[in-house]
C-alpha cells in the first residue's frame, strides 16, 4: 500500500485495511528514529506487542518486557506524554538507569476501549533524535485510534 501525505486518515486506514503492524510501520516512515512501539502496562512490566525496526532485525531480548520502574513510559502514565530527544542531557532523567542508553524517545498513552491507559506508543531510538510538533501530535492521534484494537492486541 503507498502512501503520500503522511496524516490520521492514511495511519487509520491501514491500521483498518492491512492492520496494526503496517500501520506501525507506516508511522515509523515519517520520523528518523529506529523503533516505534507499542507497550501494554502488566503489572510491574511493560510488554512489547508491537514493534516496527527500520532495520528489519528481530526484536532485541531487552526490548520484550521492561520493569516499569526502570521505563520511561512510567513518565507517560504521570504526565500522559513524554519527550525526550537526548536522555543523556535531560535533567529529568538524572540517575535513571536507561538515560544515555534509550537515547530519544517520544511516547504518547493508549487508552482502552473503556478510557483506561492501556499502554503507550512510542518512537525511540539508541541515538539523539529531534521529533517534530505535527509528527508528535501524529503519534498522539495514532495512539488514541489503535486503542479500539486493544483487546485483539492484548492475546
Amino acid at each position: 500500500m503507498k502512501h503520500s501525505e503522511r496524516n490520521i486518515d492514511t495511519f487509520s486506514t491501514w491500521l483498518a485495511s492491512v492492520g496494526p503492524e503496517a500501520a506501525l510501520q507506516y508511522l515509523n516512515s515519517g520520523v528518523p528514529h529506529r523503533y516505534t512501539a507499542v507497550y501494554r502496562f502488566e503489572g510491574e512490566l511493560l510488554r512489547n506487542v508491537l514493534l516496527h525496526d527500520k532495520r528489519g532485525q528481530l526484536r532485541p531480548q531487552f526490548l520484550i518486557a521492561v520493569p516499569f520502574k526502570q521505563s520511561f513510559c512510567q513518565f507517560v502514565r504521570r504526565d500522559q506524554v513524554f519527550r525526550t530527544d537526548d536522555s543523556a542531557s535531560d535533567e529529568r532523567l538524572v540517575g535513571h538507569p536507561y538515560r544515555g542508553v534509550v537515547v530519544s524517545y517520544h511516547s504518547a498513552p493508549i487508552l482502552n476501549e473503556e478510557g483506561a491507559l492501556w499502554g503507550t506508543m512510542s518512537h525511540f531510538d539508541m541515538s539523539s533524535h529531534s521529533l517534530t510538533d505535527a509528527e508528535f501530535e501524529l503519534l498522539e492521534r495514532a495512539a488514541r485510534a489503535l486503542g479500539r484494537y486493544t483487546p485483539q492486541l492484548a492475546d
